[in-house]
């Protein structure tokens, strides 16, 4: 069991380098939003548990006011990287690094907080669902009088959008899944639409680890339709006072379409597509089917007076 679960993390990028968890630890967007949501939630005295602790900062945040972290991590080389550093740091004494699956863990005690951060775009690849909903049977077994923790992130929303994506690499023509930065500007890439919300995970629900969705975009930009872009935001924390949130905005992941269609203003695009959370990208690219559905009467009709850019 144990041999066959390091060979499946390791397919699934859960046996990442030390290295890329170090560049984790540079990721600004990242860290700020996390300690913020840990600062927001965690109170004085409570009782908290990471599953898939890494490098152990995320603990370290909830060790300012807990009283007790117990941070799992599966890869021995994280465990004795995250002990070190640790070591190196005030309240790091309140953490409890223990070499334990996160997908059998309990901790000896009930708890006021869950961390986890096993996070892909579209909750490919790692199994933060998976783990997350395991987690809350076994919890409610073994504490049936407990009340549930609090998770961080508390909830997730993803989205799909229509996009015109240039494959010109020095003259290479290669459309290939790309990864960029949220926010950031780039020439080869034009929005052709708005995105489109197809999946809410909400960590206090049970949740199917089968995403399916069909839907439509709506096409406001003439253009060539050669990717859909998935967005993945993750509210951390739900500011009941404000009316507002804590996000982590992961990577934007542009896939390429089967095939490039061209479109206009008002065309409606059918599109499909069915995987797993926590299964390859190749899931979701395998699935994917789109159709073009052309303008309707009433939106030539906009077109054509000035109304709506064609």
């Amino acid at each position: 069991m144990l041999v066959e679960r390091e060979a499946e993390s390791c397919y699934l990028g859960q046996f990442i380098p030390v290295q890329y968890h170090h560049n984790m630890l540079m990721d600004a967007n990242r860290m700020d939003n996390f300690k913020a949501a840990i600062q927001h939630h965690v109170f004085e005295g409570a009782k908290v548990l990471e599953l898939g602790g890494g490098t152990g900062v995320l603990s370290w945040f909830a060790a300012q006011s807990a009283s007790r972290v117990y941070c799992v991590e599966f890869n021995p080389d994280m465990v004795a990287e995250a002990r070190r550093l640790l070591a190196k740091n005030r309240y790091g004494e309140r953490v409890e690094v223990i070499h334990a699956d996160a997908f059998e863990y309990l901790p000896p005690e009930p708890v006021d907080f869950v961390i986890c951060e096993m996070i892909h775009v579209a909750m490919l690849r790692e199994k933060q669902v998976e783990v997350i909903e395991g987690f809350k049977r076994r919890y409610a077994q073994r504490f049936p009088d407990a009340k549930m923790p609090v998770f961080i992130p508390e909830a997730v929303l993803m989205a799909v959008q229509p996009l015109q994506e240039t494959y010109d690499f020095w003259g290479y023509q290669a459309p290939i899944i790309q990864f960029t930065q949220p926010g950031v500007f780039s020439a080869n890439t034009q929005e052709l639409g708005q995105p489109v919300l197809y999946s809410v995970i909400d960590f206090c629900q049970p949740n199917e680890l089968a995403v399916r969705w069909q839907g439509s975009l709506q096409i406001e930009t003439a253009g060539t339709l050669t990717a859909l872009r998935f967005v993945t935001k993750n509210v951390l924390a739900v500011l009941l006072d404000t009316g507002s949130t804590i996000d982590w905005l992961n990577h934007y992941m542009a896939i390429p379409v089967p095939e490039p269609v061209q479109v206009k203003a008002g065309d409606i695009v059918d599109v499909s597509f069915a995987y797993h959370t926590g299964a390859p990208i190749s899931a979701l690219q395998n699935s994917l089917r789109i159709s073009l559905r052309q303008q309707s009467s009433q939106m030539q009709e906009a077109v054509a007076a000035g109304l709506v850019a064609a």
